[in-house]
């Protein structure tokens, strides 16, 4: 790819989107949203999701949707370089806000079904999900089963003639609600190593037996979702990939999460530029505390930048992140506790009670989210791990379990 040539496609980017959007304002109007996992009503997601979907399939039309996957599964079939771009020149326009959801569907489970499914599948559910048309959770972790997610137990009985009988919980499914359908990682066999027993599988989430709770989270947000499968029943049609191979596609869904920049993204939490305007609206900007706690934010701010930049221009040359998203991830969750703190400092009891202030109250979303996200998307105590292992060369943790069929495996309770 020559420099001239991608000049050329990010004009036509360019063009595409200022056809499509406005351009975007230097502060968001309306109240202020500082929330770390979406807080909104049920009918106000279902708006919000009708709107993110009108534009993705808009952007799925033009080109745009699948980027980086390959033409013969849907995609537009350029390199990671043309994601990141599209990424860089989508920041500068207005989109519908988005939701884990439709990352999930568009950018993790539609590439799955488009690579590990079979001609049937790929037919009926991949366009559909690359394009919004059908929604998808995404149904792994589980109350035993969050950091070593090979340990699921919810287990997927074959019967001929019958199909698959499932049974098991599933926990943290962001969407699951909104959803039509459900990716799932069930146990087939107990009598070999855990990661060996494993199968996926799509359900429609309507399902006889299938049962979804809200959890109420402490900020206030309900946008997780445990759900139950009891005696629910699906066709062998609806597992994707072979009996047994289910670790392999879901390391393969995993992954797609470093090609899926700009698929659906949201911004999480308040932000250096919110605090700063906060510190200024309280009149403290001045104040030399306050002003080395704002440098000490502006500094994590900027070498998390640095960090995202790195991993996306590894994607884009080709290169697996590696560690490097996981030094991402932990920058990133520091920094949001970072920022609650100072926010937390500032405000003092004005954010405690809603006083009808702006910029005050609202912070308390933020503050009751920030520890969240450091369990999301791998727990620090993870992350530490992996960078201690790949990066630093320390000895791995001792794995008792491994090769130790799942139904040995010691179990608490």
């Amino acid at each position: 790819m020559s420099e001239p040539e991608m000049q050329a496609w990010r004009s036509g980017v360019r063009d595409w989107l200022h056809s499509m959007l406005p351009q975007r304002p230097e502060r968001p109007e309306g109240p202020a949203d500082y929330a770390v996992f979406q807080n909104i009503t049920d009918e106000a997601e279902r708006s919000l999701l009708e709107r993110v979907r009108a534009y993705r399939r808009q952007r799925y039309d033009a080109g745009y949707g699948a980027i980086a996957l390959p033409e013969e599964l849907g995609g537009a079939g350029l390199s990671m370089q043309y994601v990141v771009a599209f990424t860089e020149e989508e920041q500068a326009f207005d989109p519908p806000q988005s939701t884990e959801l439709i990352s999930v569907t568009c950018g993790l489970v539609g590439p799955t079904i488009a690579t590990f499914g079979t001609a049937e599948q790929r037919a009926k559910y991949a366009r559909a999900f690359l394009r919004s048309d059908l929604l998808c959770c995404q149904l792994f972790s589980e109350p035993g089963a969050g950091s070593d997610l090979a340990a699921v137990a919810t287990s997927a009985v074959f019967a001929e003639g019958d199909g698959w009988l499932l049974e098991g919980q599933k926990v943290w499914s962001s969407g699951a609600r909104f959803a039509d359908y459900g990716l799932l990682l069930a146990r087939t066999d107990r009598e070999v190593a855990k990661q060996a027993g494993l199968t996926m599988f799509l359900i429609p989430m309507d399902a006889p037996g299938v049962e979804i709770r809200p959890i109420r989270q402490m900020s206030g947000a309900s946008s997780f979702n445990e759900v139950f499968l009891s005696g629910v029943r699906v066709g062998d049609d609806m597992r994707v990939g072979p009996v047994g191979e289910g670790w392999k596609v879901a390391n393969a869904t995993l992954g797609f999460e470093r090609t899926a920049s700009g698929q659906g993204t949201r911004r999480k939490g308040g932000s250096f530029e919110d605090l700063l305007r906060l510190a200024r609206t309280l009149g403290k900007s001045g104040d030399p505390v306050v002003r080395q706690e704002l440098a000490d934010v502006y500094v994590r701010t900027q070498l998390r930048a640095a960090t995202t930049e790195r991993v996306a221009r590894a994607a884009a040359a080709g290169v697996a992140p590696g560690p490097a998203a996981s030094i991402g991830k932990l920058v990133a969750s520091a920094n949001l506790m970072r920022i609650a703190e100072v926010a937390s400092a500032l405000l003092g009891a004005r954010i405690a009670a809603d006083s009808g202030e702006p910029d005050g109250f609202a912070w308390t979303e933020h503050v009751l989210g920030a520890p969240g996200y450091r369990l999301a998307g791998g727990t620090d105590e993870i992350q530490r791990n992996i960078i201690g292992e790949r990066v630093l060369g320390l000895p791995r943790e001792p794995r008792v379990d491994k090769g130790m069929p799942y139904s040995k495996l010691p179990r608490s309770g």
